[in-house]
């Protein structure tokens, strides 16, 4: 049995549009079913973990603390024969383990060491993020073609170089490895940690209770260790007179991929999606196609899952869909919106709320503050999202959930605004019948020689 996980690709679509219409949505759903932890011989896989040990992770000291037993669990949790490294960040980078920039392999002797290299770690110094980056991806070098995953933990601003400096760091490592992000305190910027995650194709959470951060480490690492397939990316081909207007992620979280695109062939460019192991995920394609006579059917994009090739070899293609596009005079047709599609688009909708709404208040703009938080609670209302309901009320006082009519509170404690940014761009897939508009496409055999 093949140690590499089957692919298929499910299209949610009305197809129909009305006539003169142009704008085609799509919500593609990917989903890999297969070995959900590979053997140790059939996947090359290496972590580097990285650790803030500026000067603010001694205060309090339960910070450093709870990330050196973080870690540790994390060297617990690699299987045998990962390569595993450990970097410590301040205003630059430097080995835990081993002593020189490198992997090792996960032994029980090496795990030991590890862990006795981590109870050393002593908190001093700044936080330059883009040197610690940097220094990992000089650490994947050696593996180039392995499944390569980053953890990077943090307290504080990348305060110690220049935005520049960061921005030319994430531009280098971007698609070289991925990048789980995590924030302990209150002094870090979501919106930086994210910024860094989306451009690595990693998460960002908060980690409120340090308590909690071993067993996320540990989770972090079991799902890298999960994974089968790297260097994933969709592809997305479209016709001459077309325009692809964006492609996103919307299934675990918004992410949006449109800036990531790499060209691959005439009409059709790449988006990296990283590693994958048996998993699901959904994305929200958007095309503009010229009109057509009522009546006529074209393909506006075709979509394939693929592995891309090295310099001058074709691309690995894993599974194929179609996104349609179909002009009628019939309103009741035309009218009708794909339910995945519209609930997909209210999620990110909910979240751009709930940011721009944040953003407006740390400024002191009561009114943008007002209007974008209430339009949440109205978004967060018509979804049924108890968890975003609940965090929205520590933040506003609800007057009317149905209009949106709110008051902002005036003493937020800044860890429930914090949480309530990292959750506004998680989201959670409907689970109903499939529509008439819903075609899952034969998996395509894993082969050579398809682009």
């Amino acid at each position: 049995m093949s140690e590499q996980p089957q692919f298929t690709i499910k299209v949610d679509q009305n197809k129909y549009l009305p006539a003169g219409g142009r704008e085609v949505h799509a919500i593609v759903s990917v989903e890999a079913t297969g070995p959900a932890l590979p053997s140790p011989a059939a996947v090359d896989a290496a972590v580097v973990i990285i650790i803030d040990t500026s000067g603010s992770m001694s205060y309090p000291d339960s910070k450093l603390r709870a990330a050196v037993a973080a870690a540790q669990t994390a060297v617990d949790t690699l299987r045998d024969g990962v390569e595993f490294a450990i970097v410590s960040g301040s205003n630059s980078a430097s080995m835990v383990f081993p002593q020189q920039p490198g992997l090792v392999k996960a032994t029980d002797g090496t795990r030991q060491r590890a862990k006795q290299e981590l109870k050393r770690l002593k908190a001093s110094g700044g936080t330059a993020i883009g040197s610690w980056l940097r220094l990992a991806d000089q650490i994947f070098d050696a593996r180039p073609g392995a499944i390569r995953q980053a953890i990077l933990l943090t307290d504080g601003k990348n305060q110690h170089e220049t935005p520049e400096q960061l921005n030319a760091a994430l531009a280098r490592c971007a698609g070289r490895f991925v990048c789980d992000c995590r924030g302990i305190g209150t002094d870090w910027e979501v919106a930086e940690l994210r910024r860094i995650a989306s451009a690595l194709l990693g998460s960002v959470e908060f980690i409120r209770d340090t308590n909690d951060l071993a067993a996320d480490f540990r989770a972090m690492t079991e799902a890298a260790m999960g994974k089968a397939v790297a260097d994933v990316a969709l592809r997305v081909w479209t016709p001459k007179t077309a325009t692809l207007r964006f492609v996103k992620q919307v299934m675990p979280s918004v992410d949006d991929l449109t800036g990531k695109r790499t060209e691959s062939a005439a009409q059709a460019g790449d988006y990296p999606l990283g590693a994958w192991g048996a998993e699901s995920r959904d994305y929200h394609v958007c095309v503009e196609v010229p009109p057509g006579e009522v009546g006529k059917e074209v393909r506006a994009a075709w979509v394939k899952l693929v592995v891309p090739g090295a310099p001058g070899e074709e691309a690995q293609v894993l599974a194929t869909g179609n996104v349609l596009a179909q002009w009628t005079d019939d309103e009741a047709l035309s009218t009708k919106i794909n339910p995945r599609v519209a609930d997909y688009t209210g999620q990110a909708e909910l979240a751009q709320a709930i940011q721009e709404g944040l953003e407006a208040r740390g400024k002191g703009d009561v009114d943008t503050a007002t209007a974008r938080l209430g339009r949440a609670v109205v978004l967060a209302d018509q979804a049924g999202n108890e968890e975003i309901t609940a965090l929205l009320r520590r933040v506003v006082d609800v007057v009317d959930p149905a209009t949106g009519t709110v008051r902002l509170k005036r003493d937020v404690d800044k860890a429930d605004e914090m949480t309530l940014d990292t959750r506004s761009t998680k989201t959670v897939r409907t689970r109903g019948a499939e529509t008439p508009t819903t075609r899952k496409d034969e998996t395509v055999p894993t082969r050579r020689g398809e682009g």
